[in-house]
C-alpha cells in the first residue's frame, strides 16, 4: 500500500513525509499525474538489488545462442524444474 501526495504538500511538510516513508512508499504527483515516490531506503537498496541486466534475444549472436542451446542446469538446481508447491524428490 502506498499514500499519494502533491508536491506541493510534500514541500510544505517534507518531515511528515519522510516518516511516512518509512513505513510506505509516499507517491508524489505533480499536475494530477504521479511523477517520484519516496520510500525507505532499506527498500530502495532490496529493490536496487534485483535489478539485473536485460538482453533481447533478438540482440545475441550465433555464438551466444549456441552457448545457451549447449548449457545444462547442474544436479543442484535440479529442483527448479519440479512443478510448483513439490520439491524433486516429491
Amino acid at each position: 500500500m502506498s499514500s499519494t501526495v502533491t508536491a506541493a504538500e510534500v514541500s510544505k511538510n517534507f518531515g511528515a513525509y519522510q516518516d511516512a516513508a518509512l513505513r510506505e512508499p509516499v507517491v508524489i504527483t505533480k499536475n494530477g499525474r504521479p511523477r517520484t515516490v519516496l520510500m525507505a531506503y532499506e527498500d530502495f537498496l532490496r529493490l536496487s538489488k534485483r535489478d539485473r541486466r536485460v538482453q533481447r534475444t533478438v540482440d545475441l549472436n550465433e555464438a551466444e545462442i549456441a552457448a545457451i542451446e549447449a548449457s545444462a542446469m547442474t544436479p543442484e538446481t535440479g529442483q527448479l524444474n519440479a512443478s510448483p508447491g513439490k520439491h524433486a524428490a516429491d
